[in-house]
């Protein structure tokens, strides 16, 4: 969230969503994060997806490419 935060992506709120999801999705979520309220556990879902890095996806390209002889130190 200090990422989003200091993205600048949180600063206007002047949007809305709506929807029906499963109650105990929600209840899952708000326990894994601590976070109660709807709003904000629906931002937190929204930053994580719109802040994704994307690490996985870069490493699977990189497979490969990294010479076998190169000394890691360990």
């Amino acid at each position: 969230m200090l990422a989003a935060e200091r993205s600048g992506r949180l600063s206007e709120k002047g949007s809305r969503i709506g929807g029906r999801v499963s109650s105990a999705l929600v209840r899952q979520a708000k326990h894994q994060t601590g976070i109660e309220a709807d709003t904000e556990l629906i931002e937190f879902a929204l930053a994580t997806v719109a802040l994704e890095d994307n690490f996985a996806e870069a490493f699977k390209k990189s497979r490969g490419k990294v010479d076998p002889a190169l000394k890691l130190g360990f």
